[in-house]
């Protein structure tokens, strides 16, 4: 069985982050590991409370892992801070230089919701390159790309390239839509893919990133080529949305099992 590490926070709901992973990882029959950057107090309805985990004990997690674990793929979704985020990046690049990593870089919600220390945004472009693919919304792309107009589908297709390069990794443009069409861009040397699906019109959405940065890290380890693991993991998003359970009194989680492969 190939083994997934997912380095992120914890939801205390439920729906996102590590909770989230390790019920996608589950889905893919691959085996999850973990490593917590932050402790959250949220719900479907807003993030109340942010609690910083000690870099030093984050590294510590990985390392304890890395000694005894033979990884497959990472998937590394909230790390908030610079002091986090350094250390993260130090270590991997020490011990896991060769697995392929996918970066959720997690820093603003869809709703708006702050998930990135003000200062560490330099420390989060300064690890993109390290990353075999990152995941992007479309605030995170205007924040990593020092933007201020909206970023939509005629931006994506006259800067994937100045992007791509810029960012020293290939991008997950995800949360485009088009009319009936829910579309993400995946960005490559080799060009431009548009990756879409049905709209799925539904108020339970909380999840879907982190979910479809693991589902990605979870094909990629699997063995699946970039491509394949990313279309595998829209797929596999949409169902989730699809057949959420409609739980809490806001944005809801989408459901992680019952889903036909």
């Amino acid at each position: 069985m190939k083994v997934v590490l997912s380095i992120a926070g914890s939801d205390s709901g439920g729906g996102a982050g590590i909770q989230a992973d390790l019920k996608t990882f589950e889905y893919f029959g691959v085996f999850g590991v973990s490593a917590l950057s932050v402790l959250t107090a949220q719900n479907t309805c807003s993030v109340d409370s942010i609690f910083e985990v000690d870099a030093s004990f984050v590294k510590a997690q990985i390392d304890s892992i890395v000694e005894d674990f033979e990884l497959s793929a990472i998937k590394i979704g909230m790390l908030y801070s610079a002091e986090i985020i350094e250390a993260v990046k130090e270590l991997l690049e020490r011990r896991c230089g060769d697995i392929p990593i996918v970066l959720d870089t997690v820093a603003v919600t869809n709703s708006g919701d702050l998930l990135l220390q003000e200062n560490a945004l330099n420390a989060l472009k300064e690890f993109i390159p390290s990353a075999r693919l990152i995941t992007p919304n479309r605030r995170e792309l205007k924040l990593l790309l020092g933007i201020k107009n909206e970023v939509n589908e005629k931006y994506i297709y006259q800067n994937c390239f100045e992007m791509r390069d810029a960012l020293k990794s290939d991008i997950y443009a995800k949360n485009f839509i088009d009319g009936e069409l829910s579309v993400d861009y995946l960005i490559t040397k080799e060009g431009i893919e548009r990756i879409e699906s049905q709209r799925v019109e539904s108020k339970n959405t909380h999840g879907t990133g982190c979910t479809l940065s693991s589902a990605i890290a979870a094909n990629l380890a699997l063995g699946k080529n970039l491509k394949e693991a990313c279309l595998s993991a829209k797929r596999y998003v949409s169902s989730a949305i699809a057949s959420a359970p409609n739980l809490g009194k806001c944005g809801g989680p989408i459901r992680h099992n019952l889903l036909s492969k």
